[in-house]
């Protein structure tokens, strides 16, 4: 798995690929947390086109990077969600939670 940050006028972009399981998801969640809570991003945007497996722990670290952008009253957004990542989140009904984008610009307007 790989995170590249990309630092934009109107927010941070977390370019996600690979696989978020149990062996990679408490680095999703550090990465997560530290925009959220340490650096107080007010817009992160999560890229997931290149996340080729998300299990339940992957899950579970979106979800805390949700209530943290919530309670710190900065926006998650996920972006061009790959099939695998959808039919997680779809399946474990998450989807409705988040506020997803197809296409970057979207995001940014968001």
């Amino acid at each position: 798995m790989e995170i590249s940050i990309r630092q934009m006028e109107k927010a941070t972009i977390l370019d996600i690929s690979g696989n978020i399981n149990l062996e990679y998801s408490s680095e999703v969640r550090r990465r997560l947390l530290l925009e959220i809570r340490g650096k107080r991003t007010p817009k992160l945007i999560l890229n997931m086109k290149d996340v080729k497996y998300i299990d339940s722990s992957g899950v579970a670290s979106l979800v805390e990077g949700l209530k943290a952008s919530r309670d710190a009253g900065s926006k998650l957004i996920l972006l061009s969600l790959s099939p695998n990542a959808y039919q997680v989140l779809q399946l474990s009904k998450l989807l409705s939670f988040f506020e997803i984008c197809d296409s970057e610009d979207k995001a940014l307007e968001a």
